[in-house]
């Protein structure tokens, strides 16, 4: 039994470079990469069967990303109309990507990371620790006794300081220079 007819996909010349610049490009996330290739493929005239079996993926992945695309259509004309080729490739990344998902937002604030955060920068002693470095647990401690939050375990501190952690590295290596 077949389906619904595939929408039907007509690239201009521009967005086809586009995709096939992210299919050929050897640092392009290989979801993009895949969804891509189902563009251009459904603009050569392929059914989203014939494209799942090329790419070894599954009809309705095809089929989902053929009609994201086509849903695109006329904000993709506007921004092609308007925007320079690095302007219009960002725009069919992003067309590429994961939208959100719905699910549990965070726990914790960005003003709460940021507090505990400012916290570990200070010397433990300071409030009154009798430490000379910040363990999670104590930093964890810390931040309920100065009631920035309800609670949080030790392994969650730790991880906000690993990430602060990271993206301050760029900056101290620039302060090396």
């Amino acid at each position: 039994m077949r389906g619904p007819k595939a929408t039907q996909i007509e690239l201009t010349n521009r967005q086809r470079a586009e995709l096939e610049k992210i299919i050929r490009k050897a640092n392009s996330k290989q979801i993009h990469v895949t969804r891509a290739k189902i563009i251009v493929l459904a603009d050569e005239g392929m059914s989203n069967q014939q494209i799942a079996d090329r790419l070894e993926g599954h009809r309705e992945t095809a089929r989902r990303w053929r009609d994201r695309w086509a849903d695109e259509v006329e904000t993709l004309a506007a921004v092609e109309a308007e925007a320079d080729d690095k302007e219009l490739g960002k725009y069919v990344i992003c067309l590429l990507s994961d939208q959100a998902r719905s699910g549990t937002p965070g726990k914790f604030t960005a003003e709460q990371i940021c507090q505990i955060v400012a916290i570990s920068c200070e010397e433990p002693e300071e409030y009154g620790r009798p430490v000379t470095h910040w363990t999670p647990a104590e930093l964890a401690d810390e931040a309920v006794k100065q009631g920035i939050v309800e609670s949080i375990s030790a392994r969650q501190t730790g991880r906000f300081l690993k990430r602060s952690q990271s993206q301050a590295e760029p900056v101290s290596q620039l302060a090396e220079q």
